[in-house]
């Protein structure tokens, strides 16, 4: 969940999937708690850390499912995995939003190629 407490200031909490905010060539986590919020719910009351963030002038922002780095394509028909996911998305700063998006959809056509797509794919980005 993230909420706009400010212009400058967002509030985040989490379920497994961090949020990054990318600040020149700089990727910044904030964790998410390893908390589900779907499936089978305990009767036990379940908190989320709340994470309040500043922000400045031309952070990106982004939050995600586990889609993009958990397919499987390239050569060895691996999954592209977290660590490449970042360095796509340190990559591509110097590019507007909607140039993001193209090159995040043109990166994993590629990368998956023939293969069937695994899971969902989401990938929210904004900037500041």
């Amino acid at each position: 969940l993230i909420t706009f407490k400010s212009p400058n200031e967002i509030s985040y909490a989490g379920a497994h999937r961090p949020l990054w905010i990318i600040r020149g060539n700089t990727l910044e986590e904030i964790k998410a708690n390893k908390i589900s919020i779907g499936g089978h719910q305990s009767d036990e009351e379940v908190n989320f850390t709340n994470h309040n963030i500043k922000l400045s002038k031309g952070d990106s922002v982004y939050i995600f499912s586990d889609g993009f780095a958990d397919q499987f394509g390239g050569e060895g028909k691996k999954k592209l995995m977290t660590k490449n996911f970042k360095k796509l998305l340190q990559s591509i700063q110097h590019l507007g939003m909607p140039e993001q998006e193209e090159h995040l959809d043109n990166a994993i056509e590629n990368w998956k190629g023939n293969l069937e797509q695994v899971d969902d794919i989401l990938v929210i980005g904004i900037r500041i």
